[in-house]
């Protein structure tokens, strides 16, 4: 089986020295592909620059993001390949900035172009933009692949989390979601059309993603 596997965190730019994140330290995406690679399937794994999480990688292939737009480019540039499985579980950044603003004394707003934003101009406001969601673009560009999703979420309970995750599986037409966090609480659900197999860990999750993905 040919797999892609994202991981670890997307970064956006506030200037020249700065930038917007998640808290991801990509050790459980690449882990998963640790594990599919020594189950003898042939990963590409996506790492985020950003990742905090590093150890000798047995996959076939490594290939470093930064940006949301970068992972996505470079994600797009696969589509014509002939890939069997794709799991997203990088913590894409939900937000970008757009423009940045220095309030005067007097609570008068003036738009700031610079490469290095100073704190000497004192109170900033920050346009924060949605970014562009990957996961819904998984499907055109690897139509037949296996597509599993992440729906990590803080806030709400278990039957939430999976409610999103449902969501994300129709509105993104994958074929699964991990539902995790501590919204959902310990242990991950692997939330498919047929209902959510809760798994206790991660070995038990990347057992059945195996088995899920590869269809047996």
């Amino acid at each position: 089986m040919r797999c892609i596997v994202t991981a670890g965190p997307t970064y956006e730019p506030l200037d020249k020295v700065r930038r917007l994140t998640n808290f991801s330290s990509g050790r459980l995406g690449s882990e998963l592909a640790d594990f599919l690679t020594a189950r003898h399937h042939e990963v590409t794994l996506f790492i985020g620059e950003q990742a905090t999480f590093h150890c000798e990688s047995k996959v076939h292939t490594v290939v470093t993001f930064t940006t949301t737009t970068d992972l996505s480019d470079r994600l797009r540039r696969r589509a014509g390949d002939s890939v069997d499985a794709v799991l997203h579980t990088a913590a894409v950044s939900d937000f970008k900035f757009g423009k940045i603003w220095v309030r005067s004394a007097q609570g008068d707003l003036t738009e700031m172009q610079s490469g290095k934003v100073s704190t000497r101009h004192g109170t900033l406001l920050a346009e924060l933009l949605p970014t562009a969601k990957i996961i819904a673009e998984l499907r055109q560009w690897f139509p037949k692949a296996r597509l599993i999703g992440w729906k990590f979420e803080v806030d709400g309970d278990r039957s939430s989390v999976i409610g999103q995750a449902e969501k994300q599986i129709a509105d993104c037409a994958t074929d699964a979601c991990v539902a995790n966090g501590p919204a959902y609480g310990p242990g991950f659900g692997l939330v498919h059309t047929g209902g959510c197999i809760h798994l206790t860990d991660s070995t038990a999750l990347f057992e059945v993603l195996e088995k899920f993905t590869s269809g047996c």
